[in-house]
């Protein structure tokens, strides 16, 4: 049987009757003798040719599948544990590409949350189920209740995470940089940048649940480790938020004011952590950052961090939404996706970017 069940055969012999011979032929560019030859195995067949029909078979179904669902409308939700400078970034991201969706009618739910525990967005996510919703797509911290949730809501819609991954979880994929490979950018710019003479730099994370901004941390230690004339100061626990921030860089960085020469900002709140470095007497640091926000953009125009490490958001919202409708497509138009590394310097910024206002 070609190591194919009854339920396979029934299945092949119904997409089959889906189309004509006629509508095979042409879609696999052969005559229609040929597909009759090869429908009803009667051989005499090169095996390319053979393959060029199975294969205009599964395109012709591809795009029923497609077409089958063309005018429906989908109900997604954005759920997201992070500061509303960055939230409000995916939101007119995902906003500026859903014209593009335009053979389906999508809407969208924000739920948008700065400093959430663990027990709240674990109810936010289950609550997910009760929106009349038939997709997620969600950042947050990845501890075992929230993975939880991810899988019991998964069996009911698809769930897609962003920016930082839950890669222990059912979710269907993971839209966003890699982030291990961010941080050996960040410790390569950094390494290259400083003098050679013993110094100390900062890694700052908003908070050690975050995958993507642990990833960027090992990615940051390990490039790091090729300059032995840096040493690494961690900090964590300010959630990227202003006063948090400020607070843990003043607290944890005293001591070595002398020899901070470099940071790496991997959770945000990058104007909170100059002023904390201000306040205890370190100026000028090379800095680098992650995301081009309205914040970033106006630091590295006035020159007070160097460097950004950027992904288009535009694309990311695409792939998502992309992800999200292949669970109703049932032939995904993509299979897989990962943000580009970008890095922006002053001299660098787009012109949309360039034109911001403080």
């Amino acid at each position: 049987m070609n190591g194919y069940n009854s339920k396979t055969i029934f299945k092949k012999v119904f997409i089959i009757k889906r189309f004509s011979a006629k509508q095979i032929a042409a879609q696999a560019g052969v005559g229609l003798a040929t597909v009759d030859r090869v429908l009803n195995n009667r051989g005499n067949v090169h095996a390319q040719t053979v393959d060029k029909v199975h294969k205009a078979i599964e395109e012709l179904e591809g795009q029923y599948q497609v077409n089958q669902i063309k005018g429906r409308t989908f109900y997604f939700d954005l759920l997201m544990d992070t500061p509303a400078r960055f939230s409000e970034q995916v939101k007119s991201a995902i906003l500026a590409v859903i014209p593009e969706m335009a053979s389906y009618k999508i809407r969208f739910r924000f739920r948008f949350f700065e400093n959430i525990s663990t027990e709240e967005m674990a109810k936010e996510i289950l609550n997910t189920d009760r929106k009349q919703c038939q997709g997620l797509i969600i950042k947050a911290s990845n501890l075992p209740e929230i993975r939880e949730c991810i899988d019991k809501l998964s069996k009911k819609m698809p769930v897609v995470t962003v920016v930082t991954d839950l890669p222990e979880s059912k979710r269907v994929a993971y839209i966003g940089l890699d982030n291990y490979s961010a941080g050996q950018t960040a410790a390569f710019l950094l390494g290259n940048w400083l003098p050679t003479s013993q110094a100390q730099v900062l890694s700052v994370t908003s908070s050690e649940a975050f995958h993507g901004e642990e990833q960027r941390q090992a990615g940051f230690l390990d490039g790091i480790a090729a300059y032995p004339h840096l040493s690494v100061i961690r900090i964590s626990g300010g959630q990227g938020l202003a006063n948090s921030t400020e607070k843990h860089v003043i607290s944890a960085c005293s001591y070595y004011k002398d020899q901070i020469r470099g940071v790496y900002s991997i959770g945000g709140g990058n104007r909170a952590i100059l002023n904390g470095l201000r306040y205890i007497g370190v100026k000028s640091p090379i800095f680098i950052g992650h995301d081009l926000d309205a914040e970033n953009t106006f630091l590295l125009k006035k020159r007070y961090i160097d460097a950004v490490i950027d992904h288009k958001l535009a694309d990311d919202a695409r792939a998502a939404i992309q992800f999200l409708l292949n669970s109703y497509r049932k032939t995904p138009l993509i299979s897989a996706y990962q943000s580009s590394i970008n890095v922006i310097t002053p001299f660098s910024l787009p012109p949309r970017a360039t034109a911001a206002k403080r």
